[in-house]
């Protein structure tokens, strides 16, 4: 078992009593430990592939952007919005910079920039205990970066809807 803190591994506990389904499963004495958004999301992060990203999805999964008010329900509108991403922000600039864990959630903090502007942002996801990722938030900062990507993943969409 392994601290996503410190990395260090750590001693598992394990109990014959039924778990919650948030502390991982546990069958006789055998844990099955809760899965990280982190690893199902770094797998297809920046893909662009709309059909790579919806195998991690799951159907009723909810994508809240920083620039839509409502959010957006459902494995086929949350892969566009996330291959958009992919297209708009997959630059060399890209990177995860830190990450954050818990039971079947990460954080993860990226930062890129694009024509010449800096963008920081998180990603909130979380997951199911099948590994399917149920609830994806973006957020992003500074106020000329959130505005600078609504312009261009509008564009990326309608391009996206086009081929």
């Amino acid at each position: 078992v392994i601290n996503y803190r410190s990395a260090e591994p750590v001693e598992a506990r394990f109990s014959d009593k039924r778990p919650s389904t948030s502390s991982g499963l546990r069958f006789g004495r055998i844990r099955v430990m809760p899965h990280n958004p982190a690893e199902i999301w770094h797998r297809v992060a920046l893909s662009k592939d709309v059909a790579e990203i919806e195998n991690i999805l799951h159907d009723d999964c909810v994508f809240e952007s920083p620039v839509v008010h409502t959010p957006q329900v459902g494995k086929a509108i949350t892969s566009q919005y996330l291959a958009a991403a992919g297209h708009t922000l997959g630059n060399d600039t890209f990177r995860y910079v830190g990450e954050w864990h818990r039971e079947n959630s990460s954080i993860l903090e990226f930062t890129a920039e694009i024509d010449g502007i800096k963008i920081n942002g998180i990603d909130m996801i979380s997951c199911d205990d099948d590994g399917l990722i149920t609830h994806f938030k973006v957020m992003v900062r500074p106020l000329k970066a959130v505005n600078m990507l609504h312009q261009k993943m509008g564009e990326m969409l309608v391009k996206m809807k086009g081929r």
